[in-house]
């Protein structure tokens, strides 16, 4: 068989898959739209149901070390040892070999952006000594913030029965993440990472593709579905988009999408506020397992933007990527009668550098007994190659449908934009 007819056999066995995951209709997972500065719900659907977080548990993990480095046990260059114990956890990760140092600094932008779970257990294991004892502290702050409907037991997300969250403590989280530490926001929002000649895109679909998109964290696992806690920005507001149980990477990019520009172009009807909204039924999270992924069938990875090649998904399973052409859409829900969205092409973004090794220089500070105030944004911290800028959209302009990330009925695939390589390391 020829090169051209393997990968149209391919493209079409992933099509039919695909088409096999979406027969049965949009599928109504939690969802939430809300004001990140005024915590005011503009849109809530299932949002205290009890769901399994897959990589979204990153989020939780990155708000443990960050409080660590701004009351002063950590900084953003200390170094970190990579155990034998973490090179054994499941994919994705990046591989690697036990004794590896990286910088917290570097740790988090390549766990940010590849969703690595290897890392994940590194920062456990050098924070809290363990994962359990790491799981420990995540509860703990899940209790302090408020997040009464969640429960941790891993710092990445892999499958566990026990691992629960909500769409509404996840925006929870995701407003205590900005206002804890403003001076921390890039790291969520790194297009793509480069370690040496390789360069790995972030999973955030809307990255790249939305106007004012600036951040956080994806995740997938067959028993979840594709999740995401967004976030974007506009005229001076910012917005938190948290989506759990979608049935693909795109349709999940979409759905957001259209919430965004609900929220940023529609009437504010919303009266309820995140704090106030009461707790869900103690539950066991669904399993989506067989629906999401299901016996015999192809799964999509958590990623929307990617070729027709062979993958692993967050939960070690065997996947198969597909193209954004193979990838039938839903139709929208927040214009009614509109044709079914299709993604467009992600604007290049540079990748940001990072390494293996300690910091130049670097030496252990003694940690202050106190801490007054958060800091001011570090050195390393603010020198982000960020996305290019988003267009702005004017305060009181007309509403605009699916604004920049989505075009209503076009037929132009998602493919990975090319980026520049960043300059050698001196």
């Amino acid at each position: 068989m020829t090169r051209n007819g393997l990968r149209g056999t391919l493209a079409g066995a992933a099509l039919l898959a695909v088409a096999a995951l979406t027969a049965g209709g949009a599928h109504a997972g939690p969802a939430l739209l809300v004001d990140a500065a005024s915590g005011q719900v503009l849109y809530e659907e299932q949002a205290v149901d009890p769901w399994f977080p897959a990589s979204v548990t990153k989020l939780m993990t990155t708000y443990v070390v960050l409080k660590e480095v701004r009351d002063g046990r950590l900084s953003l260059d200390t170094p970190l040892k990579v155990s034998a114990n973490a090179t054994r956890t499941p994919p994705s990760r990046m591989g690697f070999k036990p004794g590896t140092v990286l910088t917290v600094d570097n740790v988090l932008k390549m766990m940010l952006v590849k969703s690595a779970n290897d890392l994940a257990v590194v920062l456990a294991e050098n924070v809290a000594g363990s994962v359990d004892a790491f799981a420990a502290v995540m509860n703990g702050e899940a209790r302090r913030l408020g997040m009464h409907g969640s429960y941790f037991v891993n710092p990445h997300g892999l499958p566990d029965t026990r691992q629960r969250v909500t769409a509404r403590d996840l925006a929870v989280l995701a407003r205590a993440v900005l206002n804890d530490f403003p001076q921390f926001r890039p790291y969520f929002g790194i297009g793509g990472v480069q370690l040496g000649k390789k360069i790995y895109q972030n999973t955030n679909g809307l990255i790249g593709r939305y106007p004012g998109a600036d951040g956080m964290k994806t995740g997938f696992i067959c028993a979840s579905g594709f999740n995401v806690v967004a976030t974007a920005r506009r005229g001076g507001q910012q917005l938190i988009v948290v989506l759990l149980g979608e049935r693909t990477a795109a349709a999940r990019t979409i759905h957001a999408a259209e919430l965004f520009d609900r929220g940023f172009s529609g009437p504010r009807t919303g009266t309820r506020q995140l704090d106030s909204m009461p707790p869900g039924p103690v539950a066991a999270a669904p399993d989506m397992r067989e629906e999401i992924c299901g016996k015999n069938r192809q799964h999509l990875a958590d990623d929307d933007n990617a070729p027709v090649h062979a993958g692993v998904a967050d939960d070690g399973s065997a996947i198969g990527f597909l193209t954004a052409t193979a990838q039938q859409q839903r139709p929208t829900t927040v214009v009614e009668g509109e044709r079914p969205g299709t993604l467009i092409k992600r604007a290049a973004v540079a990748p940001i550098p990072v390494f293996t090794g300690p910091a130049p220089g670097w030496k252990p500070a003694v940690a202050p007994t106190t801490v007054a105030a958060a800091p001011a944004a570090p050195e390393s911290a603010q020198a982000f190659a960020a996305a290019p800028a988003a267009e702005a959209v004017a305060e009181g302009s007309a509403p605009v449908a699916l604004q920049g990330a989505i075009r209503q009925g076009a037929a132009r695939p998602a493919r990975a934009a090319g980026m520049p390589l960043p300059p050698r390391r001196p």
